[in-house]
């Protein structure tokens, strides 16, 4: 259970002295803790696309990694943010998709974080007659959503 509770104090004690109130749950699923958070102050501790959510993340990460003999992934959380992030991606991946079937021509989406592409790189798999790119240099990168010209070819992607 040790694994859980340095995350979790980390992220409880981080989360004082930002001076928001919140609990914190945790558990462990090979080598990765999931950490969600439940307070009042959600919408500021998602932020903008989920960012202020990713940098907590980052941050919680290289402190615990610090203190751990091997090296361990906390994801967070708050309040199902991740899964209807991920719904609302792939929504719009596939709003993208038919548009992109209709008229022909690629599209540019983004930018991403590599989390969000992947999960728009995954909507898009099974969709034979388009593939999709990941465009752009560092961490933030666009997508291209294309008609699959080639006869056959199933859809991938490149990072």
């Amino acid at each position: 259970m040790e694994e859980v509770d340095i995350p979790r104090q980390f992220l409880i004690e981080l989360l004082r002295r930002m001076e928001i109130e919140a609990e914190v749950e945790g558990f462990a699923k090979e080598r990765i803790i999931y950490l969600a958070i439940k307070g009042d102050k959600d919408g500021i501790l998602i932020g903008k696309h989920g960012r202020t959510l990713e940098a907590l993340q980052l941050l919680i990460n290289r402190m615990v990694n610090k203190q751990m003999r091997e090296p361990l992934k906390v994801v967070l959380d708050i309040d199902q943010y991740r899964s209807r992030r991920a719904d609302s991606l792939a929504k719009m991946a596939g709003h993208f998709a038919e548009r992109v079937k209709a008229t022909g021509r690629a599209i540019t989406i983004g930018p991403f974080n590599a989390y969000d592409r992947r999960i728009i790189h995954i909507a898009l798999k099974e969709e034979t007659s388009l593939r999709t790119e990941s465009i752009g240099e560092g961490i933030i990168k666009k997508i291209m959503i294309l008609p699959n010209r080639e006869e056959g070819n199933n859809t991938r992607y490149r990072e």
